[in-house]
């Protein structure tokens, strides 16, 4: 048994379940944070009054049964913006899009809400661990890299053993 040094080293669905919950528990509470003598107010992630009516997209019939779906939505774009920076509103739309049933006539392909996807990078933003890419999208901030490796760096993975025989 040995614990994970980066987001990479750790299943997706274990850190995306474990970060989840991180965001859960820091919950509603507002601190400050000093930065360069100025005083930055850092909010915790927020859940919205409007989560438990919402579809997540057009092509959805219902809300999500997840009660706790919006943490589990940021906790994986943090993680892909982690992995691969530079992604905004709309990739996260065709990220989390999918095949709209139109009965007997053929599916297609249809976008995720757009607005779930800006309110929770909205949010990821406030609280430092994403900020604004002059590229284009966003990226990871340093701290944001650093609390995302801690969170996987408390989940245990089984290295899997090589026999040398050979």
């Amino acid at each position: 048994m040995a614990t994970a040094r980066t987001v990479k080293d750790v299943s997706p669905h274990d850190f995306v379940k474990a970060y989840s919950a991180h965001l859960k528990r820091s919950g509603k509470v507002i601190g400050s944070l000093l930065m360069a003598n100025l005083y930055v107010v850092v909010q915790q992630m927020e859940l919205p009054e409007w989560t438990d009516i919402v579809k997540t997209a057009k092509f959805k019939e219902l809300a999500p049964y997840d009660p706790d779906w919006y943490y589990v939505r940021a906790a994986s774009m943090a993680r892909k913006i982690y992995l691969r920076g530079g992604l905004g509103v709309g990739a996260f739309q065709r990220i989390y899009g999918g095949s709209k049933r139109n009965g007997s006539r053929p599916p297609h392909f249809c976008k995720s809400s757009g607005a779930i996807a800006r309110h929770i990078l909205q949010q990821l933003q406030n609280m430092n661990i994403v900020e604004v890419d002059t590229k284009g999208g966003r990226k990871i901030t340093s701290s944001g890299r650093r609390d995302l490796d801690q969170v996987a760096g408390r989940i245990v993975f089984f290295a899997s053993k090589v026999d040398d025989a050979s």
